[in-house]
C-alpha cells in the first residue's frame, strides 16, 4: 500500500474584524501540542498570522482524517484561547491596513528579501499531499504521468474567493497570488531524473532562487522525504473534503506508477496549454469547462468523472472508494469551498458572517465510510 501524509496551513482571523491577527507564536505555544503531538507536526509559516500543519505518513485515509481532525481541534481552541480564530480558507477574505509582520528566521528572512511586497501579499494557504515513492527517478515518471491532472485537482479544490474584502471572480486566487513568483505552475516534462535535478540547478545557479523551498510547482519531488510532493489545491474547509483528494492524489500517484511500469505512453501536452488549463481552473472551479489531460475541453462533471474513471482500480486497491465516491458526489451537488463561501456570504451579508462560517466549517467532523 503506498503511504500518503497531508500538509496544510491555516489563517489565524481576528473574531471581530475577520482580519489576519499576528498570533502564530502565541497559538503554537497555547495549544501545549507537545503531548498531543509530534513537534514536527505544528510548524510556522511565512508570515505570523499563519500556522501549518503536517501529518504522519499514513497507511489510511482514516489515519489521514484523525490527525487532521485531532490537529484542527487542537490548534482551534488555541486559537480562542490567544483571542483569534483558526480559519481553513485559501485566501485572507479582509486584508487591514498595512501588512502582516514575517516569521523570524534565516529562511523567511531570505524570502521577503526576494519577494518584498509579493512576500506580504502570501496570506493564502494551501494543501500538500506527499505520496510515497520507491526512488527519485520514478518520481520523476510519475510527475510527468500526473501533470495533466493537475487542473482538475485545482478545480476540486478552490476554495480563495475572497481578497481585500472583495469578490475577486476566481474560485482560487491563491493560484494567481503564487504565480507571479519566478518558479511556479505546471511542472515541466522531465527527461528523467538527471533532467529534473539539472533543471534545478540551473535554476539555483541563476540566483533567482536561492534554494528548492523556492520551487513553487505545482507538483515536484519533496527534498526532504522519499514522495512525490501536489501542492496546486486549496486547503480544504472541511476534513472530509482534504481526506477525498488525498485519496485521489494518491489514487492518481498510483495509476502513474502502474501505467510506468506496464510502459503505456505518457501523455504530451504543450506547456502553454497546461497554464491556461490551470488559469481556467483557477478561475471558474467546476463552475464551467475544464481541459482535460489531452487538452481538450469539457464540462466540468465530465472531465471529473474520466478523472474517477482513470483512477477507479487504484481507489479500489486502496480500499478508498468508500471514502472517495460519496464525497466527490458531494462535491458536484454542493460546490466547491469558493462556491460554499459565496453562499455563505450571500446568507450573511457581511465579512464577518463570512469569517464565523469559514471557521466553524474548519473544525467539522471527519468522513463517514461510505
Amino acid at each position: 500500500m503506498i503511504t500518503v501524509g497531508v500538509e496544510e496551513e491555516y489563517l489565524l482571523l481576528d473574531p471581530a474584524t475577520g482580519q489576519p491577527a499576528a498570533r502564530s507564536e502565541e497559538v503554537r505555544r497555547a495549544a501545549g501540542l507537545d503531548d498531543v503531538a509530534e513537534e514536527s507536526e505544528v510548524q510556522p509559516e511565512l508570515l505570523q498570522a499563519q500556522v501549518e500543519v503536517a501529518t504522519p505518513v499514513c497507511r489510511e485515509l482514516t489515519e489521514v482524517a484523525g490527525h487532521l481532525l485531532r490537529l484542527r481541534h487542537a490548534l482551534s481552541t488555541a486559537a480562542e484561547r490567544s483571542g483569534c480564530r483558526l480559519a481553513a480558507t485559501g485566501s485572507a477574505p479582509v486584508v487591514g491596513e498595512g501588512h502582516v509582520p514575517v516569521t523570524s528566521g534565516r529562511r523567511y528572512g531570505r524570502l521577503y528579501d526576494k519577494g518584498g511586497r509579493l512576500a506580504e501579499e502570501l496570506l493564502v494557504n494551501g494543501m500538500h499531499v506527499h505520496v510515497g515513492m520507491p526512488d527519485r527517478e520514478t518520481g520523476v515518471a510519475v510527475l510527468n504521468r500526473i501533470r495533466g491532472w493537475l487542473p482538475t485537482l485545482l478545480a476540486m479544490s478552490a476554495n480563495s474567493p475572497f481578497w481585500e474584502g472583495r469578490d475577486t471572480s476566481f474560485a482560487s486566487w491563491r493560484t494567481l497570488v503564487f504565480n507571479r513568483w519566478p518558479v511556479g505552475g505546471v511542472p515541466p516534462h522531465f527527461d528523467g531524473l538527471t533532467d529534473y535535478e539539472e533543471s534545478i540547478d540551473a535554476l539555483i545557479a541563476s540566483s533567482v532562487i536561492s534554494d528548492t523551498g523556492q520551487l513553487y510547482w505545482h507538483a515536484r519531488l519533496s527534498e526532504h522525504y522519499p514522495t512525490v510532493e501536489v501542492r496546486c489545491m486549496d486547503v480544504q474547509l472541511r476534513v472530509d473534503d482534504a481526506v477525498m483528494l488525498a485519496g485521489i492524489v494518491r489514487a492518481l500517484a498510483a495509476t502513474a506508477l502502474r501505467d510506468h511500469k506496464n510502459d503505456v505512453p505518457v501523455p504530451r501536452v504543450r506547456p502553454e496549454i497546461l497554464q491556461a488549463a490551470m488559469w481556467h481552473a483557477a478561475r471558474h472551479g467546476l463552475s464551467s469547462t475544464l481541459l482535460d489531460p489531452h487538452g481538450r475541453p469539457g464540462p466540468a462533471g465530465d472531465v471529473l468523472c474520466g478523472l474517477v474513471e482513470h483512477i477507479t482500480p487504484a481507489l479500489e486497491e486502496h480500499g478508498d472508494t468508500r471514502h472517495v465516491g460519496p464525497l466527490i458526489s458531494r462535491l458536484l451537488r454542493e460546490g466547491t469551498g469558493a462556491d460554499q463561501q459565496r453562499d455563505a456570504l450571500t446568507r450573511g451579508a457581511d465579512m464577518t458572517a463570512l469569517a464565523d462560517f469559514i471557521t466553524q466549517e474548519t473544525i467539522l467532523g471527519a468522513p463517514e465510510p461510505g
